[in-house]
């Protein structure tokens, strides 16, 4: 997370978001035609600069509330962006809909867990050789990913009353309340009850899980203003909302480019995850370079947490009420990528200690990964 200086609003955080407003209302009036190449390609950079907005206003408020709750708000800020793509894209009719949730939230897991993560243990590494974070906050987290990775992507494969890689509307009921049940149940963990383990570490401390560690409170640099703080109360709402609405406009072209360019359809999810955890991958590897590896852990794991947890309920939500098919479980190949990225997590997040030879397996894993899905 940025630990930047607070102390004014940028220009570009409310430019970006007003210019978006413009645009949006030009193309709502007709006043510019929704399909011209040039159109798409200004409202995909305003998405980009929408996107980043919306994330520099969380840090703002993360940076104000301070740990773990900062990781959280990034979290759920970067899931609504990514809710509002993959719903729109299933109510757009557009070829491959029903796989576009399980394609989008598969690939963020797969790039928060090895690309991101691979990223912060190789940079970091290299600048501190060894860092470590607490045990507890990372078994904690993998605990609960693995459970609802598993239920969500590889048991819709073995059940009888759907179809092929599909829940029945009962079972996909039960299934997104388990979900949300289970993911409130570890912000409850997080925040409340057990809130220092999701603290950082002083520097150098061993970290055993049956010892006292000694924790950082104050990690920010600078806690923002009230002022500037109440302007991002307001500005983060409003640049969400730009972000779904032109996700709406760039939902079908998407699709459609995927399919020109020949590429499988899963690539749609793979972009999808890529544009809306971006800045909060490149908060993580701040954080990293910066030898604060806890918040790197609580941001990539409170990620790909929030991504199934608050995804699935959603997805599941829309599929009920607007009877379309959801497609959740995955290919035989992505089975094998997901058990090996939960393995190795367990592995490099077992000891609360890391170094750059951890980080390069992850990256490794990420490389096949892309591979895979541009060539299944």
């Amino acid at each position: 997370m940025s630990h930047a200086s607070h102390g004014s609003i940028p220009r570009w955080s409310w430019l970006v978001p007003v210019a978006a407003a413009l645009v949006l209302a030009l193309i709502m009036t007709d006043v510019l035609p929704e399909k011209s190449g040039a159109v798409l390609g200004l409202v995909t950079l305003l998405l980009g600069g929408a996107v980043f907005a919306s994330v520099h206003h969380a840090e703002v408020l993360a940076a104000r509330v301070g740990e773990p709750f900062g990781s959280i708000i990034l979290a759920v800020c970067v899931t609504v962006i990514e809710v509002a793509l993959i719903v729109s894209i299933m109510l757009s009719g557009a070829e491959g809909n029903e796989e576009v949730a399980r394609d989008t939230v598969f690939s963020a897991i797969m790039i928060v867990l090895n690309g991101v993560i691979g990223l912060c243990l190789v940079l970091g590494g290299r600048r501190h050789h060894e860092q470590s974070f607490q045990l507890n906050a990372a078994s904690a987290s993998l605990a609960v990913l693995g459970t609802l990775a598993t239920v969500s992507f590889v048991l819709p494969n073995f059940v009888l009353a759907g179809g092929q890689g599909q829940f029945s509307i009962l079972q996909l009921l039960v299934i997104g309340v388990v979900s949300l049940g289970l993911y409130a149940t570890f912000v409850f963990v997080q925040t409340v009850s057990h809130r220092d383990y999701f603290m950082e570490v002083e520097r150098g401390a061993l970290v055993d899980p049956d010892a006292e560690p000694e924790l950082v409170h104050g990690v920010a640099d600078e806690v923002p203003s009230r002022a500037v703080t109440l302007v991002s109360v307001f500005l983060l709402p409003a640049a969400l909302l730009i972000v779904i609405l032109l996700a709406k406009i760039l939902s079908h072209p998407l699709d459609t480019a995927v399919a020109h360019a020949g590429l499988p359809q899963a690539v749609v999810g793979v972009v999808i995850a890529a544009i809306v955890l971006l800045p909060e991958g490149i908060a993580s590897v701040r954080a990293a370079l910066h030898n604060q590896l806890q918040n790197s852990v609580n941001l990539v794991l409170g990620s790909a947490l929030a991504s199934i947890g608050l995804t699935i309920p959603v997805v599941a939500a829309v599929s009920v009420t607007m009877g379309k098919p959801l497609v959740l479980g995955l290919v035989a190949e992505d089975i094998v990528l997901l058990v090996l990225t939960l393995f190795v997590s367990t592995l490099t997040l077992g000891t609360g200690r890391t170094t750059i030879l951890q980080g390069a397996v992850h990256l490794s894993i990420f490389a096949v990964f892309l591979l895979l899905s541009a060539v299944p």
